[in-house]
Parts: C-alpha cells; sequence; structure tokens
C-alpha cells in the first residue's frame, strides 16, 4: 500500500492507479481544477504527503506546475509517453498497472534546497541541448530517470529540482547507449 495520496487528472485515471495499487487517489478534474481541489489536496499534502502522476501531454505538465506551485512537498511520478499511449490517446488511464507501480515506486521529491548540481554547460557535455539528437536523448534519460521527458530547460530544472547526483545521471546514461548498441547488435 502507498501511504501518500496520488493526484491525478480524472475519474479514468483514478480507475486505472486504483487497479495497480492500493492507495487513496484524488482527481482534480483535469484543467478543470479550482481553488478548492487545490485546498483539499493541500489538506490531503499536509496530513499524508501526494504523489503527482498527471498525463504525460501538456495539459498534464500545465496541472503538475499548478499544483507543484501551490503545494509544498510533494513528490512526482511520470509515466513514459509511449508508456502511456493507445491510439494516439496518451494518458495515465492507458498505462499497464505494471507501468503505473513502477512510475510510483520511483516517484521523486522535490528537495527545498537550491542546490545546482547541474548548468547549461553540463546539458552540453552530456548531449542533452544542442545537437540534433539532444530532444530524443532527454526523452530516454527522461524515461531511465523517472523524470519524463520535457524541454532542454525543464530537464536542467528537474535534474536539479529532483536532487538527482551526477553519478545517477552518468549511470542512466550508460544503460541508454548501452540499449542503443544492444538494439544495433540485434540488427
Amino acid at each position: 500500500m502507498i501511504k501518500e495520496i496520488i493526484v491525478v487528472e480524472g475519474k479514468s485515471d483514478i480507475s486505472a492507479v486504483k487497479k495497480a495499487v492500493d492507495a487513496q487517489v484524488i482527481a482534480t478534474s483535469g484543467l478543470g481544477i479550482n481553488d478548492q481541489i487545490i485546498k483539499t489536496i493541500k489538506k490531503a499534502s499536509k496530513n499524508k504527503g501526494i504523489i503527482i502522476l498527471t498525463d504525460p501531454d501538456y495539459p498534464g505538465k500545465k496541472i503538475r506546475n499548478i499544483l507543484s506551485s501551490e503545494i509544498e512537498n510533494c513528490k512526482h511520478a511520470f509515466i513514459p509517453r509511449n508508456l502511456a499511449n493507445k491510439d494516439g490517446d496518451i494518458g495515465v488511464e492507458n498505462a499497464s498497472p505494471e507501468v503505473i507501480r513502477e512510475a510510483l515506486e520511483n516517484a521523486r521529491a522535490e528537495i527545498s534546497e537550491n542546490i545546482q548540481e547541474f548548468s547549461n554547460s553540463d546539458m552540453v557535455y552530456y548531449e542533452l541541448l544542442g545537437n540534433e539528437d539532444a530532444s530524443k536523448r532527454r526523452g530516454l534519460l527522461g524515461d531511465e530517470l523517472g523524470i519524463g521527458y520535457c524541454s532542454a530547460k525543464q530537464f536542467l530544472k528537474r535534474l536539479n529540482t529532483f536532487g538527482i547526483t551526477r553519478e545517477e545521471l552518468e549511470e542512466a546514461i550508460i544503460k541508454i547507449e548501452n540499449s542503443k548498441i544492444d538494439k544495433e547488435t540485434d540488427k
């Protein structure tokens, strides 16, 4: 059982999460999120803590940003887009119970200290910015690290906000590069 309350967008997401784990779940009503819903989620956060699990799309990102700007001590869980996609419809409700469990197990808390482990020059060094494969590489690393896909600016922010260490990042890079080599070898 997960002790935190899981925050999702809608009723279909609640059903999918309840099939995957034994936990309390609150829905934001998608972008219909309002002050009353935020107040309820703040109370839940103070009592039990919350894990934000929104769809890996623009509205989901917007809802995640609203919640994390209004509520302290949130944990964030991310589902890779390709594992939340059913016939072009992207959402938590389309992910398998195993994928949802893994996302929740890998949920990361935002750290309150303003630690700047990574900079823009690191983003260039690790090929996450400034080359034609940077976006794809960020997507693969975001999935591997459990921080989701995002722009270079947001990726840098997430690396620092979620307290990812240089060692963690380099291990993830090695994993995705080895996976790429394995796929090329299988051809």
